[in-house]
């Protein structure tokens, strides 16, 4: 699993009939620090499971995870959004990811 943080989302007209209907995301891989999320500078495309948006901390699972996940149904996907984030705790600090933006990068 990673926790990205969601920069937008992705528009497409022409795509497989298991796609239609599901939000696509960009995303940019974050790593956290005891100051907070700093971004990777790399992004990926996701197809969306929990309804998230712009800004917004989640966790992105790749792989046959994402394939199997449950609200995906039979979407032919390598990454998907799985979980919008609230809290980290690492090394006895929280951080509230509640308003995050601009954080990583």
């Amino acid at each position: 699993m990673l926790i990205a943080q969601v920069k937008g989302h992705v528009v497409s007209t022409a795509k497989v009939d298991n796609l239609s209907g599901r939000k696509l995301l960009l995303v940019e891989v974050v790593t956290v620090r005891p100051d907070g999320l700093h971004g990777t500078g790399r992004d990926m495309v996701c197809v969306d499971a929990v309804g998230a948006g712009t800004d917004e901390v989640v966790l992105v699972v790749m792989g046959s995870s994402a394939r199997t996940a449950p609200e995906l149904g039979s979407v032919p996907t390598d990454a998907a959004v799985i979980a919008i984030l609230d809290t980290l705790t690492s090394a006895g600090q929280s951080l509230d990811l509640g308003h995050v933006s601009e954080a990583a990068g």
